[in-house]
């Protein structure tokens, strides 16, 4: 009953939607500027793509969706030198060209490696692969909160278990720091309350993050009721400052006043 009421489409599908419904991500961008929400939500500042972020929906579609998914959405190997028996170098006029004809994104052999240990660390973790032995992957809501339209596209979602959402890092050592600096509780303080108001239940949260280097270690966190209910508060100011720049088509920088610089 609770899978029925999420909706499974292509990420294009869901991001062509970012103009009608607000994301955790563009509120994120809100709550840092005003400006800058409406200037990408314009098409002005277009979202940044870097190559680790290609790296991280990869291991994503591969720990999530599995190798078939995985192979149907991403390219990898290249053309093979007749003369030598052997794959052409990444750098080569040959590799380029295969590459432009694959018509999807096109991922080293180590790359491939890199996401499969990855893979394999998250699927030889005890409480890490239970989580994921159950549910649907890049599940999407739609309803309104705090009187807009918003969107969410959950990593995970286990019926048992509630919103599982899946991290890569460098150093598992400071990942509850870089959870913190990213923000990543008020991302999924939003997608439990957008997700309570379709199935008309509060589900857990849980953080999956694994290392994107050797050991390749991975763990778990249950995020605390305390952590989110804190970060739903902030965010709900956030939409309600929102919906009145949208009702003013006023978008400040929150630079606009003289500051008291004090520090020593």
């Amino acid at each position: 009953m609770l899978l029925a009421c999420i909706i499974q489409e292509p990420d294009p599908a869901y991001r062509a939607k970012a103009k009608e419904f607000v994301s955790s991500h563009q509120l994120a961008d809100f709550r840092r500027c005003p400006a800058l929400f409406f200037k990408k939500r314009q098409g002005v500042v277009p979202d940044e793509d870097r190559p680790a972020y290609i790296l991280g929906r990869a291991a994503h579609t591969l720990i999530l969706e599995g190798r078939d998914r995985f192979e149907r959405q991403y390219a990898f190997g290249g053309p093979v030198n007749p003369r030598t028996g052997t794959y052409f170098g990444v750098n080569t006029k040959a590799y380029a060209e295969w590459a432009v004809q694959q018509g999807k994104p096109v991922l080293t052999d180590e790359q491939v490696k890199l996401i499969v240990s990855m893979s394999s660390a998250v699927r030889s973790h005890q409480g890490a692969s239970a989580l994921l032995s159950d549910g649907v992957a890049e599940g999407v809501v739609r309803t309104e909160y705090g009187g807009l339209p918003c969107q969410i596209r959950m990593d995970w979602f286990n019926p048992q278990a509630g919103i599982v959402d899946l991290k890569t890092c460098d150093d598992l050592t400071w990942f509850e720091s870089d959870a913190r600096r990213f923000n990543y509780t008020h991302q999924l303080a939003f997608y439990r309350t957008v997700l309570a108001k379709v199935i008309n239940a509060v589900p857990p949260v849980h953080l999956i993050a694994v290392e994107k280097k050797e050991p390749f270690r991975c763990g778990v966190w249950l995020v605390a009721e305390q952590a989110l209910a804190h970060c739903q508060g902030e965010n709900e100011a956030a939409l309600a400052r929102l919906k009145e720049c949208f009702a003013k088509d006023t978008w400040p920088t929150g630079y606009e006043e003289r500051r008291v610089f004090d520090s020593i």
